[in-house]
């Protein structure tokens, strides 16, 4: 969590694109309205000596087994080894009109490929005529770089859940350290980027991604993606894409909440009903009032059910009440930010080991799911 331990790098996955969005938040709130919360004080974590495996050449696993650091908890999560190699990103062709947000975005909308495209191929390669699984391209840092265990331990259960799912979910999943991947990826249907645990640093790879995303490219932020330092920090990024003006407090520690559903007829909302049950997580609070943004579509929010939401022990670290927005949709893009993505850790026992699993939440699993088949047009939206 913010303040607790030490980061470092970026995780992110690449998706489905669509027109060139040119937009950004249409209003300019003023920080936290109603309902936020206040700024949680960071409280201090035992710091662990981590080591990366052996890293694999090959970018479409998992990795192997063993090699990663011996303060992360592989129980549960099969323990990643190195990290993955970077998987080459080859430019596709330009979006159709059903790729833009709010149209029909269903891989077979208006396309040559038939019959329609689904299951495990659901996109439409038009150059070909042939249907394709959704390219992900999940971006995060090295482990050894990442000095966060919480953050550590969900991408690497991330990691080792999704290609276990991918084939029968219709997706191609390459996880990817670093930021050089922005620096060559183009907005294609049925493609998909996701940042695991980070946001890029350098101007170059920052311009790039902004490029990617003006140009209807497909992304999903996760947790720690919607963090910022300083108020300065990339403005376009924070103020006009997640429209959130940055971090502005969380609790502690890490405990399950129920989210209510915004909306139950959207597709990152499939089959979940009104309610989502969530792994434990840390939970952010956010400058802006998102509920005052015309172009933010908040999907799930902190149902009233769970406060108190965390157990301290600062004060400031337990939510009593407020208005959280936990999921949303910037409608100028194609974007989703998830704030799910840290794990409970045993850092006051002093062993770091990890306590709670992510990816055992089947319900959590499945809205995930939802959401990159969304992204990468496979859903439409209604």
């Amino acid at each position: 969590m913010p303040g607790r331990t030490i980061r470092n790098n970026v995780v992110n996955v690449i998706a489905l694109g669509a027109f060139a969005f040119v937009g950004a938040c249409s209003d300019s709130p003023s920080n936290a309205g109603p309902g936020q919360g206040g700024s949680g004080g960071a409280s201090t974590t035992s710091g662990a000596s981590s080591g990366s495996g052996g890293g694999s050449s090959s970018a479409g696993g998992a990795g192997g087994s063993g090699g990663g650091s011996s303060t992360d908890a592989a129980a549960g999560t099969g323990g990643q080894g190195g990290d993955p190699g970077d998987a080459s990103v080859a430019s596709d062709r330009d979006m159709t009109a059903s790729d833009a947000p709010g149209g029909d975005a269903r891989a077979d909308a208006g396309s040559r490929c038939s019959p329609a495209c689904a299951a495990t191929a659901p996109v439409c390669d038009e150059a070909s005529g042939t249907c394709k699984p959704i390219e992900v391209l999940a971006l995060y840092t090295p482990y050894d770089q990442n000095m966060d265990l919480a953050h550590r331990s969900w991408v690497r259960e991330a990691n080792t859940y999704f290609p276990m799912v991918a084939q029968a979910n219709g997706l191609d999943y390459k996880p990817m350290t670093g930021w050089d991947a922005l620096k060559t990826v183009t907005p294609a249907r049925g493609r998909v980027v996701i940042f695991l645990d980070d946001k890029p640093k350098d101007p170059a790879s920052q311009a790039s991604f902004k490029a990617y995303m003006d140009g209807g490219g497909a992304w999903m932020g996760i947790h720690f993606a919607a963090y910022n330092a300083a108020p300065s920090d990339w403005d376009w990024y924070f103020n006009q894409l997640l429209c959130s003006g940055g971090y502005n407090g969380n609790t502690w520690r890490p405990t399950s909440a129920k989210l209510k559903v915004e909306d139950t007829t959207h597709p990152v909302a499939q089959g979940l009903g009104p309610l989502l049950t969530t792994a434990p997580n840390e939970w952010y609070a956010f400058k802006v009032d998102l509920r005052t943004v015309s172009n933010i579509k908040i999907l799930f929010s902190i149902d009233p059910s769970s406060f108190p939401l965390g157990t301290g022990p600062k004060p400031e670290e337990i939510w009593h009440s407020g208005y959280y927005p936990v999921i949303w949709t910037n409608t100028n893009y194609k974007m989703l930010y998830v704030n799910m993505g840290h794990n409970d850790m045993d850092y006051e026992g002093g062993t770091n080991r990890q306590l709670s699993f992510a990816f055992q939440n089947m319900q959590q699993n499945q809205m995930l799911l939802n959401a990159i088949k969304w992204l990468g047009g496979a859903t439409k939206t209604p």
